[in-house]
């Protein structure tokens, strides 16, 4: 069952996106890409809160994400949040069905 996990991360003075562009800069976002199980590893700026940005985490299922979480990936990512002062808030949705009653709202 696929697990994808929503983190805002919050900050002031442009922080929140310096972190996202550090993650990406230093290679971090890649290597997290290549772990096994990931699915999807992408930030996003919000269009009303520039001082919050979105990371979608999406995994193949818990182990593969309980791997990620004991990796020494997460101590470099601790550090960078530490460092940017960023607070979070964190959503967790796990294997959402597609539904067919959805597909009219979906222009593909």
């Amino acid at each position: 069952m696929a697990i994808t996990i929503n983190v805002r991360y919050t900050g002031t003075g442009g922080q929140a996106r310096a972190f996202a562009r550090e993650m990406a800069s230093s290679g971090t976002v890649s290597m997290i890409r290549e772990e096994p199980g990931n699915l999807r590893y992408e930030y996003y700026v919000s269009l009303e809160d520039p001082e919050t940005v979105l990371l979608v985490d999406s995994w193949t299922g818990q182990d593969a994400l309980d791997a990620h979480h004991a990796s020494p990936m997460m101590e470099r990512i601790a550090r960078l949040r530490d460092q940017y002062d960023l607070h979070m808030s964190v959503e967790r949705f796990e294997g959402l069905a597609d539904n067919p009653a959805d597909e009219r709202f979906i222009r593909r």
